[in-house]
């Protein structure tokens, strides 16, 4: 079910410049080390407050919003590892839970690809509105690298950080808000070692944000057919090469699409069902989600995730869904009264979820 979370603080454009991301405590101090890793600036936060002793470690992957960079994610790495060492300083002394809170935590932030010391062009991360043309295409290929970017780091930060391989990184996890939200979704269907993932205000469905936007913005693209919206795909807005690569990537297109799934055919037949459930398994058994969203969002609607939320958790509901055997967890929470926000009870929740995760290593 969808849990809906009031009250809660005015809405916070994306576009808006710095962090307002808070608990409603300042955070933490907390360590950050920098590297460059295949030519990607990489901040690194939590390594001096790695206990000694410290064999295993979980990575906390975060990914900020549109027009953002990777600095207004700190407050978020702080907050996080600072809860997580204060559960091991107050945790039981029974055997079983040492182990499991001998577990070290780390957290990473880069700047997404044209975001921050990687811009290029910066129309091309702004929307339609404000002149770009080839919005659909520059934010999907811009988040679909930063996916990529992530697994290629997955495999070198290591040897960056832990040379001697005195310390393993065992857990990966993955946090984004915003357009950060939308890497994190890609990033927990495609990318394995991501066990489990905090989306913020992100989506899963693509195609439906975009068609959703174009209707806001009045897209001639849009408004201009009968019944509207009915060509916007395959329009110069939304090109049919691009319909191509979303449907190869897309989590709502790769699982719900090709099936002829829809919100209106939920659940999906017997027949069906069989043929999605290897899709499932290959990439999200095992894997834990939670949901963030803001009731009042104009830039990411939660309308345009919910039907994709809905064939999720019908399937991976513990008691009937039909498939409940994979131990894939979605927890999916709708803020009243917020925005494109990432507001205060989103980041305590979040908080909480890292460590509820980690503790379950």
């Amino acid at each position: 079910m969808t849990t809906s979370i009031h009250p809660s603080p005015p809405s916070l454009s994306e576009n808006q410049g710095g962090s307002s991301f808070s608990t409603g405590a300042p955070p933490p101090p907390v360590s950050q080390t920098a590297y460059t890793i295949a030519g990607i600036s990489v901040l690194v936060y939590g390594l001096q407050e790695l206990e000694p002793g410290i064999q295993e470690v979980t990575c906390l992957w975060l990914f900020h919003g549109r027009t953002r960079s990777r600095e207004c994610m700190q407050p978020v790495a702080a907050y996080c590892i600072h809860d997580w060492n204060s559960r091991k300083k107050t945790q039981d002394a029974n055997a079983a839970a040492s182990r499991k809170l001998k577990r070290g935590l780390i957290a990473v932030s880069f700047d997404q690809r044209n975001h921050g010391g990687r811009i290029v062009d910066p129309l091309a991360n702004e929307a339609w509105m404000q002149g770009n043309k080839s919005h659909a295409q520059d934010m999907f290929s811009i988040y679909h690298g930063t996916t990529i970017d992530t697994s290629l780091l997955l495999d070198h930060l290591p040897t960056y950080i832990f040379p001697n391989d005195d310390i393993a990184i065992t857990q990966d996890l993955a946090l984004g808000v915003s357009l950060g939200g939308h890497v994190t979704w890609l990033l927990l269907m495609h990318e394995p070692r991501i066990s489990a993932a905090v989306v913020v205000i992100g989506c899963p469905d693509y195609i439906r944000l975009m068609t959703d936007r174009a209707r806001r913005s009045k897209r001639p693209s849009y408004t201009n057919h009968t019944p509207p919206g009915s060509e916007f795909l395959g329009s110069d807005d939304f090109p049919k090469s691009l319909i191509k690569v979303v449907e190869k990537w897309d989590s709502a297109r790769l699982l719900m699409r090709p099936n002829g799934i829809d919100d209106e055919l939920l659940p999906p037949s017997p027949a069906v069902q069989k043929e999605i459930i290897p899709l499932l398994e290959r990439r999200l058994q095992n894997k834990s989600a939670l949901v963030l969203s803001g009731a009042v969002d104009q830039d990411v609607p939660y309308a345009t995730s919910e039907p994709f939320l809905k064939f999720l958790k019908q399937a991976t509901n513990k008691e009937n869904g039909w498939w409940k055997d994979g131990n894939c967890e979605v927890r999916d929470f709708v803020f009243e009264g917020v925005g494109h926000n990432f507001s205060k009870e989103m980041v305590r929740m979040s908080v909480d979820f890292v460590s509820e995760v980690i503790g379950k290593a």
